[in-house]
């Protein structure tokens, strides 16, 4: 099986990750402080900054894509319980400042 390397530029931690696998669950087990709320990708609030290897995550779903383009998130910008690693190298920081546009959370 097919393995990533993934980097937690906050912690400075790098770890290896099976193919498969979502950020999120990788985040919790070295404690990066990827918050996340619903962990369905309805609510935003995990979005994560990629800032190498974003080819190396699967593609966004249609939710992904809808609630990211509600939260006027970049380019390589995920969703972190919806990305999964495909292999390769990845590097990831916290998304700060983020305004949530989600019927998850309504204003």
């Amino acid at each position: 099986m097919a393995k990533a390397s993934i980097t937690f530029e906050d912690i400075n931690i790098t770890v290896t990750a099976p193919a498969g696998t979502r950020l999120i669950e990788i985040s919790e087990k070295v404690g990066s402080g990827i918050t996340y709320g619903c962990r369905e990708g309805d609510c935003g609030t995990c979005i994560t900054k990629v800032t190498e290897g974003w080819n190396n995550l699967t593609e966004p779903s249609v939710l992904e894509d809808k609630v990211l383009r509600e939260n006027m998130a970049g380019k390589h910008n995920r969703l972190a319980c919806q990305a999964q690693v495909l292999g390769g190298t990845i590097k990831v920081r916290r998304f700060k400042n983020i305004h949530f546009v989600s019927s998850y959370f309504p204003l």
